[in-house]
């Protein structure tokens, strides 16, 4: 069997194989990535900026063929898979604005006489990890900043997504990038190891697994590599009173259910006030009974198929756990019949810390509801998990919401609204939801080398 494969979520079919690479195209790939650093930390700032540029018009011109490889690949809904296109062109289009922006020198005030600036320079090829649920996306905003900052990428995508990563590869060429510049390669994790190991490379971005995530930290830690993790998150939506509960209600439901439920930042624990819970809770639970899953290459269809049969293998396990030790079951539960990776969306209550949905990620379209007497009670709950990514917070009180903003452990707080994603709005999280911090002016500075020139006379 080979390593990288398109296995079809919605038939359950292998399309097509893809070889691993040789130790020997590994060592290769390192070597031009090395020797097309040395050139490229050299190249105009207007250069790269020029390359950014041509890359957002090849995503917005190939939408209608980049698209369907992601309906494709992982079953997302086509309407959503066009999405993601746009956000990519969009991070490229801010990068190539604001890059060189980022890149000025800064003037520090200090004592004595003479000068002191910190110059904005690259440090060198970097290994990219990337997940399978937005195959595109999580690799642009990677890859963006870091080729406007001067780095060379080596990078290794899903297994399950070599589609999506040859349409990268392509697009970039096709863009004008310089001969290893941006490197894919498929690898296997024995490999990676050795690439993040190797002298020559200066960085490893992950956005992943907390299992993932901790094994490549382990690695770049022993060798003195920068590291980001982006890993997981069991975000909470709190529902502080019962202003607009219809809006409130929409977007939970479209938060949690958005990609299959298969985002980090998706609301999995809906946190919710005693005296507003019971309306919710039938609002919410109403409207995903009504969710039907369905064709992603439809265009009507918004909630697709898992993005394979071992993921529904997972998220069943978690749901059966809790059920098994008393949770209750408000609607769902069940996988879909015949050979999609279909599963049905699904609301729990009553869940405890004995049962696993209570700390770990849900990564599928499942959501559990808990009741709380008081905003402490809910800040508490929302605290207890052991990640801290993103949250969202329900409330007509504004000071109420920032107040409650304050008190939650996570990366990304959200007043009114849930986490999306943004060229120039900082992404990352806290405690086992990973390290560091991609787009924006925040992700640009990860992997580039602040430094001081001192002019003493």
């Amino acid at each position: 069997m080979s390593y990288y494969a398109t296995t079809s979520p919605l038939t359950g079919q292998r399309v097509q194989e893809f070889p691993r690479a040789t130790d020997h195209e590994i060592s290769d790939a390192l070597t031009s990535s090395d020797a097309a650093y040395r050139q490229w930390r050299t190249s105009s700032l207007e250069e790269r900026a020029d390359v950014l540029r041509a890359l957002a018009k090849l995503w917005h011109e190939r939408a209608d063929e980049l698209a369907p490889i992601l309906t494709l690949e992982m079953g997302k809904p086509i309407p959503q898979a066009r999405g993601e296109v746009a956000l990519c062109a969009n991070i490229f289009e801010y990068y190539a604005e604001h890059g060189p922006t980022f890149m000025e020198d800064e003037v520090l005030e200090i004592a004595g006489g003479g000068e002191a600036i910190v110059r904005t320079e690259p440090i060198g090829p970097l290994v990219g990890i990337m997940p399978w649920n937005f195959p595109y996306y999580q690799v642009v905003r990677f890859a963006a900043p870091n080729i406007m900052l001067g780095n060379t990428l080596l990078l290794k995508h899903s297994r399950n997504c070599p589609q999506s990563a040859l349409a990268i590869e392509t697009l970039f060429v096709e863009a004008g990038l310089p001969e290893g510049v941006y490197v894919n390669v498929f690898a296997d994790n024995a490999q990676v190891a050795r690439m993040v190991a190797d002298p020559r490379v200066r960085g490893v971005s992950l956005t992943g697994s907390e299992r993932a995530g901790s094994a490549v930290g382990e690695i770049a830690g022993r060798h003195m590599k920068k590291f980001v993790l982006e890993l997981g998150g069991s975000d909470p939506f709190i529902v502080l009173d019962d202003t607009d509960l219809d809006t409130t209600v929409a977007a939970a439901v479209n938060n949690r259910m958005a990609n299959a439920g298969q985002a980090c930042t998706a609301s999995k624990r809906l946190i919710v006030l005693d005296d507003v819970y019971d309306r919710f809770l039938d609002k919410f639970t109403e409207a995903m009974r009504n969710i039907v899953p369905g064709d992603p290459t439809d265009p009507a269809t918004t909630f697709g198929p898992l993005s394979s049969r071992s993921c529904v293998d997972e998220i069943a396990e978690q749901v059966d756990d809790a059920l098994a030790k008393g949770a209750k079951l408000l609607t769902g539960g069940c996988r879909g019949e015949g050979p999609g990776a279909f599963y049905e969306a699904t609301v729990l209550a009553g869940v405890t810390p004995q049962m696993r949905v209570y700390s770990e990620e849900l990564f599928g379209p499942v959501a559990v509801v808990y009741k709380v007497a008081t905003e402490a009670e809910a800040i508490a709950l929302a605290n207890e998990s052991p990640f801290g990514l993103a949250a969202a917070i329900f409330t007509s009180d504004r000071n109420q919401a920032r107040r409650v903003a304050e008190g939650l452990e996570v990366g990304m707080a959200w007043i009114n609204g849930t986490s999306k994603s943004a060229p120039d709005l900082p992404f990352g999280g806290v405690k086992r939801s990973g390290v560091g911090r991609e787009l924006g002016r925040y992700g640009f500075n990860e992997f580039a080398n602040k430094k001081l020139v001192r002019t003493v006379r």
